[in-house]
């Protein structure tokens, strides 16, 4: 009895040994070879899996910079100067940019339609009657998707509105994603004067629905010696290309609602 448990032992232990090398052999036959700078790119990334390059992830995208020369100065949150060095090109990153939310609608500047009880997520809010239950149509819902979807925590709801932290901000492009709205825009950091509305509709409209609102009056287009700002409809753009920010469209608004890019 005791010899046939001794040579069931052997034939195992045998058989893990063949089998243990064998694996080895299949597995140094069939590595897939790693370049050795990727680790190295992958490090000078921010890590946070955004996307906002147009790669599935951080991994994905160091593959394809090392291994298919992708362009190294995709990802806004990395040490661009830094991959440049270690794949020897020189790497153009343009100007930072950052998120900004188009409305200043807080929960006391805006009207309700009625009150919405349903699941607390803009999304879902959007599909119901009037795309929510604030009069404005065009405004921000207030439930936070954008913020949800932050990589960076960049975003937090102040009084019903998405405010956008910009010296966290990365403009990976994920709120702008995921605002069914379509209220975030991507703008240069350096943005002097922007509108914080969305609104389209005509001035007596926008008055009933929000204390807040661009009236689509023109004033400030008619001041700007740049021609930086024209009326889409009835809301007012600015071109930050051709903005100078000299404030004469903020002095200028009735609305106020140009306003000095500070930290939202």
């Amino acid at each position: 009895m005791l010899t046939a448990i001794l040579i069931a032992a052997a034939v195992v232990l045998v058989l893990s040994i063949l089998i243990g090398v064998l694996l080895g052999v299949v597995a140094e036959k069939f590595k897939v070879e790693t370049d050795e700078r990727e680790p190295l790119v992958r490090d000078c990334l921010a890590g946070s899996n955004c996307g906002g390059c147009g790669f599935a992830g951080c991994d994905a995208y160091a593959h394809a910079i090392v291994a298919e020369g992708a362009d190294p100065g995709l990802c806004p949150a990395s040490n661009a100067a830094q991959i440049g060095e270690i794949m020897g090109v020189s790497v153009s990153t343009g100007p930072k940019k950052v998120a900004f939310v188009r409305c200043s609608g807080t929960c006391t500047k805006t009207n309700d339609n009625y009150q919405y009880r349903d699941i607390t997520d803009c999304r879902i809010a959007y599909l119901a009657p009037g795309h929510g239950s604030k009069k404005c149509a065009f405004g921000c819902l207030g439930f936070g998707s954008c913020a949800k979807v932050c990589p960076f925590d960049a975003i937090r709801i102040v009084d019903g509105l998405a405010v956008v932290d910009k010296e966290k901000c990365q403009a990976c492009g994920r709120c702008v994603a995921a605002c069914p709205n379509h209220l975030i825009e991507i703008v240069p950091y350096e943005a002097s004067y922007v509108v914080r509305c969305s609104s389209r509709v005509k001035g007596k409209d926008v008055r009933n629905a929000c204390k807040d609102g661009c009236l689509g009056c023109g004033l400030c287009a008619r001041v700007c010696e740049t021609g930086a700002i024209s009326l889409d409809g009835n809301l007012a753009h600015i071109d930050q290309d051709k903005c100078i920010g000299c404030g004469k469209c903020a002095e200028k608004c009735p609305s106020k609602i140009i306003v000095k890019r500070e930290n939202r």
